[in-house]
């Protein structure tokens, strides 16, 4: 019988991860090698007794060797970026404030050191095509043409796991080994971990992109870290601040210190070549505030406009001789085997709205900061004060 045109198999994929032939699963399930060729290709739609010999032969259900493609559910999603009208995009997908967020796979968002699975792709919808309003790092409004609102059709049924997930925005590298220690624990619990400096994760959480955003921000006005910034972007919305750990911050540098670099006086005075973050991160803002301390102009700093979009991507510069210095922490330093001088602790905060508290994911997630597989990730990684993980350290 021709094959529906909507009935897709997963035949050859399950075959062959076994190691077996077309052959060596016919003559285990009892029909010809054509029969299994005619499946795979899609030309030939077995019967249903046919089909159950298949699945009792690969050690399977029926359901994971075949469905119908119409099947798959689709729901209604906000675009957390603008995309090109009509492109079609794998996305990352979670509930966050009522609404499904679809994040888009694209670029450095579809990897971390592997590429990120999809949770579906965004099919085409008349009348979800229009202006789509972003905040920048300093939260002014902006408006790009795209789409915002897609259709999005999952690449299975299991809402479950969507509906599981928690999503974190933030810029620390220990972020991911608390996601994979807290899923190790809950292992319906998934993370959703989007890179973002600190000012662009609060204004995602603020988009309702985010259940947390994680920062590292201090105001020398006030003397306080984050919360300043944090009541400005939310303006007037609930929130609470729990702190992650406190690390330490400043120069790293080529191991063996080879232009004696002692602090960011010695960037001009040896003439050394930087790279920076961007507008909105904590450690460009840190090493602002500590040239504007020491009356040096910006400009003065050989590098300062080479900009980089995170800690990774400073201490691989550094490592790859791209440039002589740049503004880290010494958990980073330490990873990549770097030289390291401390300028500044910041305090590493978690930014949870207070509706999200109670939402059972965000519950899970922070109940594991007081674990020993989580405080033990962190301690042999350096850098970190943890004595103060998961307390509340401001309302706002």
């Amino acid at each position: 019988m021709k094959q529906d045109s909507d009935l897709r198999n997963n035949l050859k994929s399950i075959r062959t991860r076994l190691g077996m032939s077309q052959q060596d699963l016919a003559n285990i399930a009892s029909v010809t090698r054509q029969t299994i060729s005619g499946v795979e290709s899609g030309l030939y739609a077995p019967s249903v007794a046919t089909t159950l010999r298949l699945a009792k032969a690969l050690g399977c259900q029926v359901e994971d060797l075949f469905w119908l493609e119409r099947d798959l559910p689709e729901i209604e999603a906000v675009l957390t970026k603008p995309v090109p009208n009509g492109q079609q995009l794998r996305v990352s997908m979670a509930r966050v404030g009522g609404q499904w967020i679809a994040y888009p796979l694209i670029g450095k968002d579809a990897f971390r050191q592997d590429m990120i699975p999809a949770d579906g792709e965004t099919v085409a919808v008349d009348g979800f095509s229009g202006i789509s309003k972003l905040s920048n790092p300093k939260g002014e409004s902006t408006s790009q043409t795209g789409t915002n609102k897609v259709r999005v059709r999952l690449l299975d049924d299991n809402l479950d796991t969507l509906h599981n997930t928690v999503v974190i925005a933030g810029c620390a590298p220990v972020i991911s080994l608390w996601a994979r220690a807290t899923e190790r624990w809950h292992p319906q619990l998934r993370v959703q971990y989007n890179f973002a400096n600190s000012m662009a994760a609060l204004h995602s959480l603020c988009r309702g992109e985010a259940h947390i955003a994680g920062m590292h921000l201090y105001d020398p006005q006030t003397g306080e870290y984050n919360t300043p910034f944090v009541r400005d972007v939310l303006a007037g919305r609930e929130a609470v601040l729990i702190t992650l750990g406190v690390w330490e911050e400043g120069l790293l540098f080529k191991s063996g210190n080879p232009m004696g670099i002692r602090t960011v006086s010695d960037l001009v005075a040896g003439g050394a070549t930087i790279v920076n973050r961007e507008i909105g991160s904590g450690s460009r803002m840190l090493l602002e505030q500590t040239l504007q301390k020491e009356q040096i102009p910006f400009d003065a700093v050989q590098g300062f406009d080479n900009i980089l979009k995170s800690h990774q991507d400073v201490a691989q510069a550094v490592v790859g001789g791209i440039a002589d210095a740049g503004m880290s922490t010494a958990s980073v330093a330490t990873a990549f085997g770097l030289g390291f001088i401390p300028l500044h602790q910041s305090r590493y905060d978690l930014v949870i709205l207070k509706e999200y508290l109670e939402v059972a994911p965000v519950q899970q997630l922070l109940s594991t900061l007081g674990h020993r597989m989580v405080h033990s990730q962190f301690e042999i990684l350096g850098g970190y004060d943890i004595s103060k993980i998961g307390e509340v350290v401001a309302t706002v």
